[in-house]
């Protein structure tokens, strides 16, 4: 009888070990991250959205906004309030505009950020993915490209069901950190007509005129 017993134990533990490792393995399945690659393919197939944002600067400051966005390259953002900034991307170039200071300032795209969030497609390969976190909730996603644009980094919030962007936060080269959270998002939205219009001519005008 002892013996019996032994073996029937023994059996038991075998299947309820098997049992245990299964339901590990299903788990782990079910749980595991989606792949970098699948996030950018679907941030690719998204051509053009607007929508409201929200902005947490490096010193606490909060401001709002509508946003415009069409890919490749565009994107624009107009602050709410009395701040009299917008920020223009046109796909070569990003100016930021403040009237309240009356200054304007130039970028090269590709020397930004932005870029890769911008992009037509979405490159989220190689050594510019420093990082990608799935929490279950959400997916977070950090890139950045040294020879592109030095020690500036940025990092996208992705909702882990759909996939869709939520928010990103760029960091610049003196570690200082503004993040943009948008909401009530519509896709494959047209934008109105000079919506990414950059001014070349007023732009260097005005530079020159207050130098």
């Amino acid at each position: 009888m002892g013996y019996r017993i032994k073996v029937l134990l023994g059996c038991w533990f075998a299947v309820a070990s098997a049992a245990a490792m299964y339901a590990a393995s299903t788990a782990a399945i079910s749980a595991a991250p989606v792949d970098a690659k699948t996030i950018a393919d679907h941030l690719s197939s998204v051509k053009s959205m607007s929508g409201d944002f929200v902005q947490s600067g490096p010193n606490a400051e909060r401001t709002r906004g509508r946003f415009f966005l069409q890919r490749p390259g565009k994107i624009r953002f107009n602050y709410a309030g009395q701040s009299g900034i917008s920020v223009i991307a046109d796909g070569k170039s990003l100016v930021v505009y403040n009237r309240k200071l009356k200054t304007s300032r130039l970028y090269a795209l590709s020397k930004t950020p932005l870029k890769l969030l911008l992009d037509n497609k979405v490159d989220f390969s190689g050594n510019r993915v420093k990082s990608i976190r799935d929490d279950g909730a959400q997916v977070t996603v950090k890139l950045a490209d040294r020879s592109t644009f030095g020690n500036s980094s940025i990092s996208m919030v992705f909702d882990s069901k759909s996939l869709d962007l939520r928010r990103w936060s760029l960091t610049d080269e003196k570690g200082l950190t503004t993040t943009v959270t948008i909401s009530n998002v519509k896709q494959g939205v047209r934008a109105p007509e000079g919506t990414f219009v950059i001014d070349y001519t007023a732009n260097r005008e005005f530079n020159t005129t207050t130098k």
